[in-house]
């Protein structure tokens, strides 16, 4: 019998299953917190209990699968290392479109003169600005992205510069034509930072679980799921990281699937940093045609159309700023439960809520800690005197903010080293509320209780507690987090109708039918769909979900665990694309292509062309199958040609050819 070994690491859980997909049933399943200063450590936990549970020999475990929200969890608070940005034949103005210069923030670019135009033809490239900054970029940064103009029609200049940076340098490279074949350059350019943003934190995921599988002697092929559901090998992720974006939520529709048997859905997975909502529809999960969208960055990643907000179990919670009756506002930011950092630093935090609730004034900070997250020294780079500061004074244990922060400045300071992951900032979440209301005992109850109370004195516009009691308090934190999950599941849905406008869930008709409100008009919506609630939360919050939007909610047996379950059940699936134009010079016609060898060729006729890109195509294609793990995988050619017809003639205007390979893991 051969078993497969399924993991999804998320911000809060590590899940694993022991599944057996010829007879389709969950063997054993366990959770582990996700360690994120060492991954191992919940890895180890989480996979070693299921394989005990299951009394699983390693030699029946014939792959074993990873799918991930730790990327889109890093894009969404603004996290990762920092990179370089190499841009080639591109100027200043460039970084002005497609988000380029606000994702970058501070890191540094270098612009280069060079590029190729629209037909794969090279412009003179300058590598002499770049070789003055290489050592002084490479000491800064831990990862360089590369992005020329029209890279995608010929890779080489791209090519050059990294490989003088990985001379020079030894740290990772990622080039825009490896990630996509599509034109807009910025926007390739951000989608290129964002992946050497996210390389180091892939690669410590993989290693981490190389790391259990060699002590468990467990051979079998290891794979990660990418954010379209489809599977690649390790080696493959650990390159291209950003097309695991959105691979947890991919793996949850694969599963809730699975463990309904449902063809349609509103499938809703709530976490402790995000709830993803996507699509199932006729039995597959759609998927978003402009790329996936994660953290405010529009990306050339092609993915499910899964709608990440910062809502989960985790949740920041924070007061509306100005007005008279607040509401109480969760995410997107997550922290670390209070409830949670007492059960890891036992007898250190609840003497600090006493210490702060004894006071007869409410204090800002009350109820808050920082603790260092405990990174690879590579990812400390480019802090500011301030910030280097304190996070000295911070430590390895936790610190309460009123006794941290010596001044209100110190407060962004606080919140810049947490956005580059190095800290952790604790406090009262949704977690901690469902622990109050006794619907939750896996942590500390009593520091739940203290965060409570100190939270729930605090002072609304006239001068009054905002909640009579602790439990009140966590009353309508619960209340708040169903109100804002369904309204999650009702934007996707109006989104998914071509009702994107974010203003139109505020509407006073919307909020009044969610308020079941009105006298003389009442309005109601209509959901076409059930609500397929999955996470380890989901049995708290998507019953009433569903009682709010009028629909079917449906939480499955392991719904915990529906990610882990999805992340063994897909396929590899890769494609290498050309194109095709006129060539004005000769006559003929240039096939052209990042992906294929040689990036440029000129043929002599139509035919000959669209035969040439489909041959080059295809092995390209059965190439990056094989990088990802397939075992025998099927290509299929599809050349889409574009022509018009002027006095009766036909004229040709451009053609696409796109290969694509598709089959299993080549399992042990």
């Amino acid at each position: 019998m051969s078993l497969s070994l399924g993991l999804d690491t998320g911000g809060t859980y590590t899940d694993a299953v022991i599944f057996d997909a010829a007879a389709g049933l969950v063997v054993a399943k366990a959770k582990a917190l996700t360690t994120r200063h060492d991954l191992a450590i919940g890895i180890a936990e989480a996979a070693g209990k299921a394989l005990d549970r299951a009394g699983a020999d390693p030699a029946a475990i014939g792959l074993v699968s990873v799918s991930t929200t730790l990327a889109t969890n890093a894009l969404v608070e603004g996290q990762g290392g920092r990179v370089a940005l190499v841009m080639i034949g591109f100027g200043e103005a460039d970084l002005d479109k497609a988000g380029l210069r606000n994702a970058l923030g501070d890191d540094p670019v270098q612009l280069l003169p060079g590029g190729h135009d629209i037909h794969g033809r090279a412009k003179p490239l300058d590598l002499a600005p770049l070789e003055a900054r290489i050592d002084a970029l490479g000491a800064d940064v831990s990862a360089f992205a590369v992005a020329g103009y029209f890279a995608v029609r010929n890779p080489e200049h791209e090519i050059a510069v990294r490989d003088l940076i990985a001379t020079r340098t030894g740290r990772a490279v990622t080039c825009s034509h490896e990630l996509s074949s599509k034109l807009d350059g910025p926007r390739r350019a951000l989608t290129t930072v964002l992946n050497a943003r996210l390389i180091g934190l892939i690669a410590r995921l993989i290693a981490a679980t190389r790391g259990f599988l060699a002590e468990r002697s467990i051979t079998a092929p290891l794979m990660v799921v990418r954010g379209d559901g489809s599977l690649v090998s390790a080696e493959f992720a650990t390159l291209r990281p950003i097309e695991t974006i959105l691979s947890g939520p991919a793996a949850s529709v694969v599963g809730a699937h699975f463990l309904t048997g449902r063809d349609d859905g509103y499938v809703a997975d709530i976490g402790g940093t995000t709830t993803d909502v996507a699509i199932l529809d006729a039995g597959r999960p759609m998927l978003d045609p402009a790329g996936a969208e994660v953290g405010g960055h529009r990306t050339m990643v092609e993915a499910i159309d899964v709608h990440t907000y910062g809502l989960g179990g985790d949740s920041e919670i924070h007061l509306e700023d100005g007005a008279l009756e607040p509401e109480l506002c969760l995410g997107p930011r997550r922290l670390v439960p209070v409830s949670l950092l007492e059960t890891l630093y036992p007898g250190q935090i609840v003497p600090h809520l006493k210490r702060q609730l004894d006071s007869p004034f409410a204090g800002r900070l009350d109820g808050r800690f920082a603790v260092q997250a405990g990174l690879p020294q590579d990812q400390y780079g480019g802090l500011t005197r301030s910030q280097a500061d304190l996070f000295a004074r911070i430590g390895d244990e936790p610190v309460p903010l009123d006794r941290l922060l010596r001044s209100t400045s110190e407060v962004a300071t606080l919140d810049g080293l947490a956005a580059r992951g190095l800290v952790l900032v604790a406090g009262f979440t949704p977690t901690d509320a469902g622990h109050v209301e006794g619907r939750f005992d896996h942590w500390n109850t009593d520091a739940a209780h203290l965060g409570a109370a100190l939270f729930a004195r605090r002072k609304d516009g006239r001068g009054r507690p905002i909640a009579a009691s602790p439990e009140a308090l966590a009353r309508t934190v619960a209340e708040r987090l169903v109100r804002l999950s369904a309204e999650r599941v009702l934007q996707t849905g109006l989104a998914a109708d071509g009702l994107s406008d974010r203003r139109l869930l505020a509407s006073p008709l919307v909020q009044r039918a969610l308020d079941r409100s009105g006298h003389y008009v009442r309005a109601a919506l209509l959901l076409d769909r059930p609500v397929i609630g999955l996470g380890a939360g989901a049995a708290s919050v998507y019953p009433g979900v569903g009682g709010l939007l009028a629909i079917e909610a449906v939480v499955p047996d392991h719904a915990d665990v529906a990610n882990a379950i999805g992340a063994v059940a897909g396929q590899i699936r890769v494609s290498a694309m050309a194109e095709i134009v006129p060539d004005d010079e000769s006559g003929g016609f240039v096939v052209s292509g990042a992906a294929i060898e040689p990036p440029r060729q000129v043929l002599r006729s139509e035919k000959a062309a669209l035969e040439a890109a489909a041959a080059a195509c295809r092995v390209a294609a059965a190439a990056k199958a094989a990088a990802a793990g397939a075992g025998e995988p099927e290509i299929d050619v599809r050349s889409d040609v574009e022509a018009v017809t002027l006095d009766d003639r036909r004229q040709f205007v451009s053609a696409t050819v796109t290969a694509t390979a598709t089959g299993r893991p080549a399992a042990v």
